[in-house]
C-alpha cells in the first residue's frame, strides 16, 4: 500500500515521503480499515516537528483521524464486521494518510449515516473537544454568549456549530475576510476578523459591557490575556491548547477579582478515565448530524498526494475550512 512516511522530524513538507509498505494486518483487539478519508488536524504538523504530546517512533504515518471500510477484524474484536464503515482515531505507527490504518476495535465509532465520508472523517476530534468543553466542563447553557478563538479552524468550527446548537449567543473570531466568511456560513452571530477588529471591544460592545460567559481558547498567549478583559462575572475560560505558540501564565489574582474561572479540558484523558462517555457523546453528535445542527464544512477534498502540501498549509494558518485527503 502506499503511506506517507516520517524518517525524520522537521516541516510536514520537509519530512513526509510517500512510500510503498506493506499492508498492515489485524492483531488481537484491531482492525484494520481501507482509509476512505482523512481530515488534517494541526497535531499532524506537531507529529511531523516532534512537538505533540504523543512521539511515535520513527518511522511513522501521521494522520490522527479517519474514517474508513473495515476490511479485517483481529481476535476478541466485537462489534465490527467487515463492510462497516467507521471512524476512529488510527494506532501508530500506522496513521490515516495511506491507503490502509490500523484502529483499536474498541475505540472506532460508527461512521453517521447523514454524513459522507470528508465530512464524517471531521467529526471526531474536533466535535467531541468541543462538545465536551462546552457541556461537560463549562456547562455552557442556552442564552450564554459564548466567544470562539480560531473559530475558522478544527476545533473553533466544531464549537461554533455546537454552541448554536446549545442554544448560546455565538462570537466567532478568525483572521481574515476569507475566514470571517466562513465562520459566517457556520452559523456565527457575530464575526470579529481579528487583523481589523479588536474582539475586546466587540464582545463588550454587543454584550452591553457584561462580556462573554464562555471562552473556548484553543490558541493561548496574548489571545488567552485579552480574553480575560472581556469574560463574564461567573464566566468561564476554556483552555483547550496553543496554537499561537505561547504558554501563557495565568494571573490567578485577576480571576480571583473578576471572579471568573479557567477551566482545562484533555479530551484523551476521557477515554482512560471514562471511556463510557466518548460514546455518549458520539451518539449526541451523530443525532445533531441527522438533525443537520452539525456537519463539518469541508472546503477542500485532495488527493492522497496533496497531503505534504496539505498539512503545512493548516499548519502555517492558511486555509479555511477542514482539508481532507481522499486516498
Amino acid at each position: 500500500m502506499q503511506a506517507w512516511r516520517v524518517h525524520e522530524l522537521g516541516e510536514p513538507k520537509d519530512v513526509l515521503t510517500l512510500e510503498e509498505i506493506e499492508t498492515p494486518r489485524a492483531a488481537a483487539g484491531e482492525i484494520v480499515v481501507r482509509v476512505l478519508a482523512a481530515a488534517a488536524n494541526f497535531p499532524d504538523a506537531l507529529l511531523c516537528r516532534g512537538q505533540y504530546q504523543v512521539k511515535p517512533p520513527l518511522p511513522f504515518t501521521p494522520g490522527i483521524e479517519l474514517c474508513g471500510e473495515v476490511v479485517e477484524v483481529g481476535e476478541g474484536v466485537a462489534g465490527w464486521t467487515v463492510g462497516d464503515r467507521v471512524i476512529g482515531n488510527p494506532e501508530f505507527p500506522t496513521g490515516g494518510f495511506a491507503e490502509y490504518a490500523v484502529l483499536l476495535g474498541a475505540k472506532a465509532l460508527p461512521a453517521p449515516p447523514s454524513l459522507d465520508d470528508a465530512e464524517a472523517s471531521g467529526l471526531l476530534i474536533g466535535y467531541q473537544t468541543g462538545w465536551f468543553g462546552l457541556h461537560r466542563r463549562a456547562n455552557l447553557q442556552p442564552g450564554e454568549t459564548l466567544l470562539v478563538h480560531a473559530a475558522a479552524g478544527g476545533v473553533g468550527s466544531a464549537a461554533v456549530q455546537l454552541g448554536k446548537a446549545a442554544g448560546a449567543r455565538v462570537i466567532g473570531v478568525a483572521g481574515g475576510a476569507d475566514k470571517a466568511d466562513y465562520v459566517r456560513a457556520l452559523g456565527a452571530d457575530v464575526v470579529v476578523d481579528r487583523r481589523t477588529e479588536d474582539f475586546v471591544e466587540v464582545v463588550n460592545e454587543v454584550t452591553g459591557g457584561k462580556g462573554a460567559d464562555v471562552i473556548y481558547d484553543p490558541v493561548g498567549g496574548s489571545t488567552y490575556e485579552k480574553s480575560t478583559k472581556c469574560v463574564a462575572f461567573e464566566g468561564r475560560i476554556l483552555v483547550i491548547g496553543f496554537a499561537g505558540g505561547t504558554i501563557q501564565t495565568p494571573g490567578l489574582n485577576h480571576a480571583l477579582i473578576k471572579n471568573y474561572s479557567i477551566v482545562g479540558l484533555h479530551w484523551g484523558l476521557y477515554a482512560v478515565k471514562n471511556p463510557a462517555l466518548i460514546g455518549q457523546c458520539h451518539a449526541e453528535l451523530t443525532l445533531l448530524a441527522a438533525e443537520g445542527k452539525v456537519k463539518p464544512l469541508v472546503s477542500e477534498r485532495l488527493g492522497l498526494d496533496a497531503v505534504p502540501d496539505g498539512v503545512q498549509r493548516v499548519a502555517d494558518g492558511k486555509t479555511v475550512g477542514r482539508l481532507v485527503f481522499l486516498p
